[in-house]
């Protein structure tokens, strides 16, 4: 890479092909230059960095290219060469916000009765239109109304309701989106092979989402970047040099939620000012990472493993019921937006968190996302009548199951076989990701005085030596003395707590539904008036000593 040309000057593309993210504008430019139906004045609007001047310069080159009016420059030819360099004889470029007066466009709309020197437009870019004066914006107008068939006028704006109306109506207006941070992380990532640059794809992301939609400022960051990082683009380095907030502390704080932990909450919370992090940003990452949490609940496949932290987001989503995440996901906001409000950053931020605290339910419930059941609305009664279509919804008692396993009910009792191990663990009173653990584990062995646990592949992310440590305190705690725990990863056999709870709740949503079926007054509803049963609707009510 030349040190004397930056990247966004480098990579400006010079094809549409070439053009990231703007598919819309490209299609209908495509289709006017293929047959032929071209306008005399185009307003291309959008934020800044996203392609206005540069779609404004392949359009040039499209109208002047020398084999002829193409959605498909050469390139090569004299006219496409010297428009990339920006030696164009028939390419007047202004730049409105630095030639305000209505002299300068008056001087201009002269030129633009003289035919071109060499091509078969003069095409007029006037950039950042609406900071002409308005005396300016009157002198173009005559030439918008009656412009010389050898002249094309492109103009680009930030702004465009600052452009006079009878500006606007004499234009074809295309608006240039944000591109999205993906399309732009893909772009930087072609890009430094290409330039035989190492990178890491979480580090792009990072510079994609810090760009906010532009890819001329993505690239600005990225070379940034590589001279911060010696030639490399790694994660670590630019965070450090945004001042990105490390994610590690966020999941810290959710863990230290869960386990409901204020203490743990507010030393966090310590760190983060010590290390003058953006409490703003931290609120902003949070609310992000509850969105996708919430997604990974209700629509499961929209998160991919291609995701950053995608392991962490299934198991929160497992961790905290979607009511919870939706409180948590406003309280986020609320408290980011009251930031300016607080005595100062760090106690809006800490206030932000204690409210999220104080919020959570005593116990946050092991979930599964595949087995979750949401109760509905009550059902509306009006004289004893439900309309038809009405929601039926009922929640039937339901017998206790029966276990085939032993509960040990305190030290002292028979040997625990591998099959006790779920009942053990629902009196080991965890909490946090330490419970989470133990749900997705199962015995391999147990006896008086050792249990092996086996935990699959996908959560062997959970073997942190702090979870596990939980568990053995717990352990001993139960049988009050040590017990030699152990963990190992391999293939399980389906009796982990998660798994034998989750056909637990399969069971009882069934026989919830028949119980409502066989309902004598439901059955003498759906006959009469027409009722219909959601069963989605139906929720089993929880037996003694079940979270409701």
């Amino acid at each position: 890479m030349s040190p004397s040309q930056v990247l966004a000057r480098k990579w400006r593309p010079r094809t549409f092909s070439g053009l990231t993210g703007q598919t819309h504008v490209v299609k209908a430019l495509t289709n006017a230059l293929e047959q032929n139906r071209l306008h005399h004045a185009y307003l291309f609007t959008g934020t800044r960095g996203v392609g206005k001047t540069t779609v404004a310069r392949i359009f040039a080159k499209a109208l002047n290219c020398e084999k002829g009016i193409t959605a498909t420059p050469c390139g090569s030819c004299a006219a496409c060469t010297e428009i990339d360099r920006g030696h164009f004889a028939d390419l007047i470029e202004l730049d409105a916000a630095s030639n305000t007066q209505v002299d300068h466009m008056r001087d201009l709309l002269e030129s633009a009765l003289y035919a071109p020197a060499s091509a078969r437009f003069k095409v007029y870019i006037i950039d950042e239109v609406h900071m002409l004066s308005k005396s300016a914006f009157n002198a173009m107008l005559k030439t918008l109304e009656e412009p010389p068939e050898h002249v094309k006028f492109i103009l680009a704006t930030t702004d465009p309701q600052k452009v006079p109306v009878t500006v606007l109506s004499r234009c074809l207006q295309f608006n240039l989106k944000l591109i999205p941070a993906t399309l732009i992380a893909e772009y930087l990532q072609t890009l430094l092979i290409q330039e035989n640059i190492a990178s890491e794809a979480a580090a792009l992301e990072l510079i994609a989402r810090a760009a906010q939609g532009s890819m001329r400022d993505a690239l600005s960051i990225l070379d940034q970047a590589i001279a911060f990082g010696e030639g490399r683009v790694i994660e670590a380095t630019v965070r450090e040099m945004l001042g990105v907030i490390d994610h590690r502390y966020l999941y810290e704080l959710l863990d230290a939620l869960l386990a409901q932990d204020g203490k743990r909450l507010l030393s966090i919370a310590a760190d983060m000012e010590a290390q003058c992090l953006s409490f703003d940003t931290a609120l902003q990452d949070l609310a992000t990472i509850f969105h996708r949490i919430s997604l990974a609940q209700i629509v499961p496949d929209a998160i991919t493993e291609d995701i950053p932290e995608y392991l962490s987001i299934r198991e929160l989503a497992a961790a905290f019921s979607p009511e919870d995440i939706q409180l948590l996901y406003q309280i986020a906001l609320h408290g980011r937006g009251d930031l300016y409000l607080a005595p100062d950053e760090y106690t809006g931020f800490a206030m932000t968190l204690i409210r999220m605290l104080t919020f959570m339910p005593d116990e946050s419930s092991l979930m599964d996302s595949s087995t979750q059941q949401h109760s509905a609305p009550s059902s509306v009664r009006h004289n004893g009548i439900l309309p038809a279509g009405t929601n039926v919804s009922r929640k039937p008692e339901t017998t206790p199951q029966k276990s085939g396993a032993n509960q040990t009910e305190n030290a002292g009792t028979a040997a625990p076989s591998p099959h006790s191990w779920p009942e053990l663990v629902k009196q080991l009173k965890l909490i946090g990701m330490a419970k989470m653990l133990a749900h997705h584990s199962e015995a391999k062995h147990m006896t008086d005085n050792t249990i092996e646990l086996l935990t699959p592949e996908a959560h062997k992310h959970l073997l942190d030596k702090k979870y596990q440590n939980a568990i053995q305190t717990a352990v001993d705690t139960y049988f009050g003395k040590p017990v030699k725990l152990s963990f190992s990863i391999g293939s399980l056999t389906g009796m982990t707590p998660v798994t034998l709870q989750q056909l637990e709740n399969a069971k009882k949503q069934a026989n919830a539904i028949a119980a409502i079926e066989k309902d004598p007054i439901v059955q003498d509803l759906v006959d009469s008036f027409d009722a219909k049963i959601i069963e989605s609707s139906i929720k089993p009510i929880p037996t003694q000593g079940e979270k409701a």
